[in-house]
């Protein structure tokens, strides 16, 4: 009795971590963006873009996802496959975290979008690894992967209609003509 205790402890430790880590990167992420929403809004934008208020109400719930999903992949026996999954889930993270820093605050919309390619390549790897090692977390991981896409629709079309307001002021920063 006395074990299964320890166990359920280090389980909901586990839990509790794998649900902080991208909750945490998307609030620092979040935080280091804060204000972007003005930008944003002033921008043209392209058909089914959602009300400003619905951003973070969905990242909030994808990252619920993706640290349940994480957790799943966790418990599981430690295999290289287990391991090279949460490496590529901890990578694709890194890479999600400096997409709105891009995009917001340098208003790189390009290259961006070009970063978002990659993010969902990443997350298409992460989410096969995790399906190898727990169906239930790889259903976990699609609705991010579907938001990626919607995210990258969003992106693009803003680079192209935009296109008239930006202006290279430097040969790496682009900045909105106001």
């Amino acid at each position: 009795m006395r074990t299964g205790g320890i166990f359920l402890k280090k389980k909901t430790k586990t839990l509790l971590t794998a649900l902080a880590v991208p909750l945490g990167v998307g609030a620092v992420s979040g935080f280091l963006t804060q204000g972007s929403m003005d930008t944003f809004e002033k921008l043209k934008q392209p058909p089914l873009t959602p009300p400003g208020w619905v951003f973070p109400v969905v990242w909030t719930g994808l990252f619920a996802m993706m640290g349940t999903a994480s957790y799943l992949v966790a418990i599981s026996p430690k295999t290289e496959k287990r391991n090279r999954a949460l490496f590529l889930y901890g990578v694709q993270l890194a890479v999600n975290f400096l997409w709105p820093v891009f995009f917001f605050n340098a208003g790189w919309y390009f290259f961006a979008f070009v970063w978002l390619v990659l993010l969902w390549y990443l997350v298409y790897l992460c989410t096969k690894g995790f399906s190898d090692i727990s169906r239930n977390a790889g259903y976990l991981m699609i609705p991010y992967l579907v938001w990626l896409t919607f995210a990258g629709y969003l992106n693009f079309f803003i680079f192209l209609l935009n296109l008239s307001l930006i202006h290279i002021s430097e040969p790496t920063r682009l900045q909105l003509i106001s």
